[in-house]
């Protein structure tokens, strides 16, 4: 499955999700490091913010402010974050084009599958931090799974990037294996 595939899926998948949110969720603990549910989301927006330009070829630009009030669900923002990051990996020219990441300069292709990785399992996050339903298919599942196993090495697992994989539950659903190989507790 071609990473803007699986983009295609994911997004409005994360868009629905946070749609979803009530303002008394965004303070909940979730199992990314050390952040609540309104830290995963201000990563993920300033994260689309910082690499759609970069899939355009274009120079980074400022982060844009959330137009959500202090303590409302910027789902408008997410949702105009997401899908711009989305519709910037499908631009001419944008998997092949070198992207300066977090890991290193990597081919836009390599990177757009980072970002479905990254997508998907801040989706569980989300999901698991506040109880919504979260469950993306099968395919995209073991596409973002085939790519992580493959690409994620130990050199990569500094605690930062990503953590150690868990040990995932026995009767764990793929999804959740994914998630603790991305070194979450399941």
């Amino acid at each position: 499955m071609e990473p803007n595939d699986q983009l295609a899926i994911i997004v409005p998948m994360l868009t629905d999700l946070v749609d979803q949110l009530e303002a008394a969720q965004l303070s909940n603990r979730t199992a990314c490091a050390d952040l609540t549910v309104s830290g995963v989301l201000d990563h993920m927006m300033n994260g689309a913010g910082a690499f759609a330009p970069a899939f355009r070829g274009e120079a980074p630009s400022e982060p844009s402010p959330t137009t959500a009030g202090a303590g409302d669900v910027p789902a408008d923002d997410f949702r105009q974050a997401m899908n711009g990051l989305r519709d910037a990996a499908a631009t001419p020219g944008a998997m092949e084009r070198t992207i300066d990441a977090p890991f290193g300069r990597v081919p836009g292709s390599v990177f757009a599958r980072f970002v479905a990785f990254d997508g998907l399992i801040h989706g569980w996050d989300i999901a698991s931090a506040t109880g919504l339903a979260y469950d993306p298919p099968d395919n995209v599942v073991a596409a973002v799974d085939g790519f992580a196993r493959a690409t994620i090495g130990a050199e990569m697992r500094d605690g930062d990037t990503f953590a150690d994989a868990t040990a995932a539950p026995a009767g764990a659903s793929p999804l959740e294996r994914l998630v603790a190989f991305s070194g979450r507790t399941v």
